[in-house]
């Protein structure tokens, strides 16, 4: 039996903003991969495309069951307390603020929440903690960032029992994109998974029904549908 869009839950998807080309135009836009749309439609949710607006997050929140905190640029790094790094990106603290009033409004209201890349960071600076800014110090190698517009491939580690690995199982190999990662962890998130080589892929905000912030791109890869399919479950329990 197919189901009816009445009992898909509805998604709200945060948006990039960009500068962009269609037809005749290229002017600022509110923009998404269409990546995370089809992720979000497959799992069995219905996909709503959330642009940066100047207030209203709770107002936002109140029309979704659950938020997908997309990737995207660099967080700024004023708002953790440190100076650029030489190799800093570019940023839009509007839309920091945007997202950390989504987050909080979402924590506030218990609505589930999956943190994508730039989502996780988002997740952590929110709540208190810090980045690594460029990774590849670090790490001393860039797979987790290979080449511009290529995603690396890493194996990530879940902890048992954690809410994340009830859905992926405790080993995942997962398509990443990012030179920066969670640093010092806000103290209201547990860290559930690691890669290899100790990067930070998996957090969980304590006491929250569905609250996962992922380092990597789980919208790439239709083998990580698991994860949408669990955000849309959790939203489902929303709408009771």
């Amino acid at each position: 039996m197919v189901s009816s869009v009445s009992d898909r839950p509805l998604i709200g998807i945060s948006t990039y903003v960009e500068t962009a080309s269609w037809g005749v135009w290229n002017r600022e836009a509110a923009l998404l991969p269409t990546t995370y749309v089809n992720a979000v439609h497959r799992s069995g949710g219905i996909p709503v495309l959330l642009p940066v607006l100047p207030d209203s997050a709770d107002l936002s929140l109140s029309s979704v069951d659950a938020l997908v905190l997309a990737g995207g640029p660099d967080v700024d790094p004023a708002r953790y307390g440190n100076l650029p790094h030489a190799e800093l990106g570019p940023t839009q603290p509007h839309r920091d603020d945007w997202e950390i009033r989504l987050l909080h409004a979402a924590l506030e209201h218990d609505v589930p929440v999956l943190g994508v890349c730039r989502g996780a960071q988002i997740m952590n600076v929110a709540l208190g903690g810090t980045l690594h800014q460029h990774l590849p110090d670090l790490v001393e190698h860039r797979q987790h960032q290979p080449s511009p517009r290529v995603f690396g491939r890493n194996q990530v580690k879940l902890q048992p029992g954690s809410r994340i690995a009830s859905a992926l199982g405790e080993q995942v190999e997962v398509p990443c994109y990012h030179h920066q990662a969670l640093d010092d962890i806000a103290a209201a998130l547990d860290v559930v998974g690691r890669a290899e080589d100790g990067t930070v892929e998996a957090v969980e905000v304590t006491g929250r029904r569905f609250a996962i912030g992922v380092q990597w791109h789980p919208e790439e890869d239709t083998a990580d549908d698991q994860l949408f399919g669990a955000l849309a479950a959790a939203a489902k329990e929303v709408r009771g």
